[in-house]
């Protein structure tokens, strides 16, 4: 048993070991086709395999203005600057491994999930979603997420 125990730490080490992303393989990920931070932190930080994607709200990426008026619009708007992000590291909607959705009012799930699941089709990543009393610029919903290669 104790063999055993020892063997399992080990293994539980090593392979916490090979998750360590070395510093200078850290990197931030830009795109102009998706809005321009509004704040200091990067639209994403590519570490190793993974891909850490900010938060993004329905910003139009041209004017820097908010982009629709209902919830369906905004989540389609957030989806839509999430993938430019993804496709700026030669990503999909298909790498995504996690999301982090944020409302306004969770009263809108149901509308948000619809044009959500027009995205994340085959294999949904794992998904938290949670009413936050303010978003950025008064949006209705942020989505944030996590893509692995």
């Amino acid at each position: 048993m104790k063999k055993k125990l020892i063997s399992l730490a080990v293994a539980a080490g090593l392979s916490f070991a090979s998750s360590l992303v070395a510093a200078d393989s850290i990197s931030a990920i830009s795109t102009p086709d998706a809005p321009a931070a509004i704040g200091p932190y990067s639209q994403a930080i590519k570490a190793g395999n993974t891909l850490y994607l900010s938060g993004q709200i329905a910003l139009d990426p041209k004017s820097g203005q908010m982009s629709g008026t209902t919830i369906e619009d905004q989540t389609k708007r957030v989806l839509d600057n999430l993938a430019a992000v993804l496709a700026a590291n030669g990503m999909t909607p298909a790498n995504v491994v996690s999301t982090t959705v944020y409302l306004r009012d969770l009263n809108d799930f149901a509308a948000m999930n619809k044009i959500y699941g027009t995205v994340f089709t085959g294999t949904a990543p794992a998904r938290a979603t949670i009413q936050a009393a303010k978003i950025p610029r008064d949006a209705l919903v942020e989505i944030s997420a996590i893509a692995v290669r």
